[in-house]
């Protein structure tokens, strides 16, 4: 297909998505990386966050717990640290997760571990966010 590139996400778990799309918004370490067809060879850290592809003129998404992504001759490959697609999200146990987050956050005592909160916290609202593709 023209304007087109193959997308492959996978995840400890295996293949999560494996699709020839449009368009990518990858959650960069240093920030938004969008890749279109034909992107120069790459190769980048990825962060807790959404990504959002275009599949047949609609966007869909994915949340990851980071990992990294090689982008070479029309193909983007991400090898994610855990991946989930945004129709298959278990949205009431990710807002369980950040409610859990928030109040680990708040109590601040020393048992408390406070970057593996804020990481949990983060990987909750990306999968909040992403749960916004119900396809």
């Amino acid at each position: 297909m023209a304007g087109t590139f193959s997308l492959r996400i996978v995840s400890p778990e295996g293949d999560l998505l494996k699709e020839n799309v449009e368009f990518v918004v990858f959650p960069g370490a240093m920030g938004e990386l969008g890749i279109l067809p034909n992107h120069a060879p790459l190769i980048a850290g990825l962060d807790i966050g959404v990504i959002r592809y275009t599949l047949n003129g609609s966007v869909k998404q994915a949340a990851i717990a980071g990992g990294f992504v090689e982008v070479v001759d029309n193909s983007a490959i991400v090898l994610a640290d855990t991946a989930e697609l945004g129709g298959q999200i278990d949205v009431k146990r990710a807002m369980e997760a950040k409610e859990r987050a928030l109040k680990r956050l708040s109590a601040r005592t020393n048992e408390i571990d406070l970057r593996r909160a804020e990481l949990a916290l983060r990987r909750a609202a990306a999968r909040i966010s992403a749960y916004g593709d119900k396809k």
